[in-house]
């Protein structure tokens, strides 16, 4: 099993539009966030976790030819807003891509791209549109994906719920406030761990911040974790620097082999 991170900035990416802060004119390629993705492989096919806008990018980039199943976090624009590019992979296989979603997501998107998902709309002909198939999961029971078992995690993100999910030994946590008792027990026993950090210091009301962060990290006591979703208010280097052993900024394009037992684990 390898976990890709596609995109690993904010909303706003990186570099901000308009700005030359150290970050946003530093020449360090790991410096260059585009907004949140990542794609795990699995024996059984390539799992995509969210749409942001940069994704034919972020795919091109990675050399990603297929995937099989979406998994959605939440439907927050830097998540979602690419999902037009999902279509290519349902014109290739001539299938419909089956896309995960959370309680009340189904609903949320279908009036937000009825183009995509009311029966009703018909493209004209010689056009495409991505066909797609939402299935819903139970958030307490595991759901089986690619041939895996996957455990949803109910996150809070503000008003709305975020869902991360474990499998295997893999944790991953995105535009999460707080890990609950349910989600420390369910991540009990990861080696490798994700979470968002926006930035040090100044608590935001819906995410971590880098100290947050790190907390929560120790209170799972996964061997590796990795940072995602950060702002320019980081610099990779520096961040990389001033972080505890076992736990390193993500960037673009890391690739992180979870070995053979990740396989293999419930």
């Amino acid at each position: 099993m390898k976990l890709t991170f596609l995109g690993t900035g904010t909303s706003f990416g990186v570099p901000v539009i308009g700005c030359d802060c150290p970050t946003c004119s530093s020449d360090d390629p790991r410096d260059r966030r585009t907004r949140h993705a990542a794609l795990l492989t699995l024996k059984a096919g390539r799992l995509l976790v969210d749409t942001p806008p940069e994704l034919r990018i972020q795919l091109l980039t990675a050399g990603v030819d297929r995937v099989d199943a979406v998994w959605f976090t939440h439907t927050h624009a830097d998540h979602v807003h690419g999902i037009d590019d999902l279509r290519i992979f349902s014109l290739k296989s001539r299938a419909t891509l089956p896309i995960l979603v959370g309680p009340g997501v189904a609903a949320e998107m279908s009036a937000r791209f009825p183009y995509i998902f009311d029966p009703a709309i018909s493209v004209p002909s010689g056009t495409s549109k991505p066909e797609l198939r939402f299935v819903s999961f139970d958030p307490d029971a595991p759901v089986r994906i690619l041939g895996r078992e996957v455990v949803p995690l109910e996150l809070p993100h503000g008003p709305m719920t975020v869902w991360g999910f474990r499998v295997g030994s893999l944790g991953y946590v995105t535009d999460a406030k707080e890990l609950r008792p349910r989600v420390l027990d369910a991540l009990r026993g990861v080696d490798v761990l994700v979470l968002n950090a926006l930035w040090w210091g100044n608590p935001h009301p819906t995410h971590f911040n880098v100290e947050e962060a790190v907390e929560a990290a120790g209170l799972v006591g996964a061997r590796r974790t990795y940072l995602t979703h950060l702002t320019h208010r980081l610099r990779h280097a520096e961040l990389l620097e001033a972080l505890p052993p076992g736990i390193e900024p993500a960037y673009d394009g890391l690739t992180v082999d979870l070995g053979v037992s990740s396989e293999t684990a419930s």
